[in-house]
């Protein structure tokens, strides 16, 4: 059976969101992600790739697809044509506590609808760590990243420093530059002076993928 560019595009989507977070995504967020008016919409592209023999389901149990053919090679999902739908790569992860070095090569794209980040983000690190508990970041989120050497003080900010990497409250006051927590068990780090130190984006919101 032939498959349509939006079922193949919705099979490389189930196939990134099993690997990414251990279970498959329900009928509403695939027709919130592809843009469906409804989940009537993602319910027949997914009877086409059940009736291709690519996926199973089970009838009456959410998230409950089970992928019996992987997408061929590596290439990513082509999606229709709708501005609310990002792309974005995960390039690693970032540190919610100590600073961590950040992986360089991407892991995965996910699909993402543009309303849940404010401003647009270029790309995905993963948290690792509590230190920005009460901002609402938790170990294993995603956070997405407008990439910008430019922050003021009081936003969030993806930093480096001396080639590790950190998400933190930027404070920059009376000659001196800090990086605060949003967690009383962590102390602040003050960048010294000589040290490696620069913005490589500001945080614009999250996903919770176990959410």
């Amino acid at each position: 059976m032939s498959l349509t560019e939006t079922q193949r595009a919705i099979h490389t989507f189930i196939a990134e969101r099993i690997e990414g977070d251990g279970f498959a995504p329900s009928q509403a967020e695939i027709a919130r992600a592809f843009g469906f008016k409804g989940v009537r919409a993602a319910q027949y592209h997914l009877e086409a790739l059940e009736v291709a023999g690519i996926l199973e389901r089970s009838p009456g149990r959410a998230r409950s697809l089970r992928l019996l053919q992987l997408p061929d090679g590596p290439r990513q999902a082509e999606l229709p044509a709708n501005d609310d739908i990002l792309q974005l790569p995960v390039l690693g992860q970032v540190a919610a506590g100590v600073p961590i070095g950040a992986d360089i090569g991407s892991e995965q794209v996910v699909l993402m609808d543009r309303a849940f980040f404010t401003p647009t983000p270029d790309y995905l690190l993963k948290v690792r760590g509590d230190s920005m508990r009460d901002e609402g970041i938790f170990d294993g989120d995603l956070i997405g990243v407008h990439r910008t050497s430019d922050a003021r003080s009081g936003q969030v900010v993806i930093a480096r420093i001396d080639d590790e990497v950190t998400v933190k409250l930027l404070k920059i006051g009376q000659g001196r530059i800090r990086l605060l927590p949003r967690n009383p068990d962590y102390a602040p780090i003050e960048v010294q002076p000589g040290q490696d130190f620069a913005i490589e984006g500001l945080y614009c919101g999250l996903v919770r993928p176990n959410a």
